[in-house]
């Protein structure tokens, strides 16, 4: 894979709480320099971002970030609005509640809900795998594929772990024929993105890429 094939699976990510106007500036302009992907980017700068760089550059966002648990016309209202500003994608985290409660049907339902608010455009659906069994992340890949999701993905960046390369495995063999995989969470070096990406992912969510392709 050539070091543009992997820029291009990269969603450029800065979803910390403390980002800045500059720091969203600096991710965006890195995003354009190397084609990347997207941006990955909080809500709240979806509308800034769009105003500033228009369509040169693909924007997501998250709904229901980074716990899962609001309602679903929560995620609805947020996805409705995110798309609204000028947003492309959309990742989108499932309520570990209902997967630990054991309400599959749900957690599939809500899935369908949201991906009917973003209809054409890409819903990511974050599973937060470390929170799950094994049982449970078979379950959210059904519960993926049934709902018409574009994507399962492996994590917030945010849990007590991070992307695995037995969870993507697991996901390739499970999942649907048109559903896709980000891996996301602790993608620290260059070697670990050429590893998800040979295991099938399709996107790598991940804040480093520039560094590795000679950023500053």
């Amino acid at each position: 894979m050539t070091r543009e094939d992997m820029l291009g699976k990269v969603d450029h990510t800065l979803l910390k709480a403390f980002a800045a106007w500059e720091d969203i500036v600096k991710l965006c302009d890195e995003a354009l320099e190397y084609k990347m992907a997207s941006v990955c980017v909080p809500p709240s700068y979806v509308g800034r971002i769009y105003e500033t760089y228009g369509d040169r550059l693909k924007i997501c966002t998250v709904v229901g970030f980074p716990l899962g648990y609001s309602v679903t016309e929560a995620k609805v209202a947020e996805v409705e609005r995110a798309l609204a500003e000028g947003c492309s994608e959309i990742d989108m985290v499932v309520n570990i509640g209902d997967i630990k409660n054991g309400d599959f049907d749900k957690v599939e339902a809500e899935i369908r809900t949201v991906k009917k608010a973003c209809g054409s455009h890409v819903l990511k659906v974050i599973i937060e795998a470390c929170y799950l069994t094994e049982k449970e992340k078979l379950a959210m890949c059904e519960a993926v594929t049934k709902a018409g999701a574009d994507y399962i993905k492996t994590s917030t960046g945010f849990g007590t772990g991070g992307a695995a390369a037995e969870d993507v495995e697991l996901f390739r063999k499970h999942i649907g024929p048109e559903v896709k995989i980000k891996a996301a969470g602790g993608i620290s070096t260059l070697e670990e993105l050429k590893m998800f990406l040979d295991l099938g992912c399709d996107r790598i969510g991940t804040s480093r890429a520039a560094l590795w392709f000679g950023g500053k």
